[in-house]
């Protein structure tokens, strides 16, 4: 088991440093740092959504900003769209999981918003209809993903790709990628 855990531990290393020494990655880490400084700058709000692990990092990274992350600070319009547990089993059983998201961010979304949606995958249905909800309101797209992108990757202005196939591994780099976020965005706007 000890032999197990290192290799765990050495694998995710590995993966982490390979993204470091990629400099596509590091720029897109770098757009979306830049686009919600700008997203908050001009008074708008970044919504976040995903399903299983991924909302949870949703929902973690979404309560960095609007609570705090390192810096003692004012709080940051940003929210998880699936806390509202009402909210989502009504539209799921009423009409489909599949638009859960999106429906949401038409009562939502305001063009100049952030939507940031995860799916390791890339083809979780729910999330890519919340990104056509998104494109169609004027919102800014961020997509976490990882394998190939799947379908997700073409439709996100700039998206955070993790090329791994191990789900647990592409999860742990998206909140690794996440918290960089949250401090280059702290640093931005509250030096």
């Amino acid at each position: 088991m000890m032999s197990e855990i290192k290799h765990l531990l050495i694998d995710s290393a590995r993966l982490k440093m390979k993204l470091a020494e990629d400099d596509v990655f590091v720029e897109q880490v770098k757009l979306a740092a830049e686009s919600l400084c700008s997203c908050f700058r001009s008074g708008n709000k970044v919504l976040f959504c995903g399903n299983g692990g991924s909302a949870a990092d949703a929902q973690h990274l979404a309560a960095e900003f609007s609570g705090r992350f390192e810096k003692d600070r004012a709080p940051l319009p940003a929210e998880a769209l699936h806390v509202n547990s009402s909210y989502m089993t009504a539209v799921a059983n009423d009409y489909s999981f599949d638009v859960v998201y999106s429906r949401m961010i038409e009562a939502m979304g305001k063009p100049g918003d952030v939507l940031v949606g995860f799916s390791t995958s890339g083809n979780s249905k729910n999330i890519i209809h919340a990104f056509e909800a998104a494109a169609k309101l004027g919102m800014k797209t961020i997509a976490f993903t990882g394998k190939d992108g799947g379908k997700l990757k073409p439709m996100a202005d700039i998206c955070i790709h993790i090329p791994h196939n191990n789900t647990a591994r592409v999860q742990e780099v998206h909140i690794t990628a996440g918290h960089i976020i949250c401090k280059l965005v702290e640093e931005k706007l509250f030096n």
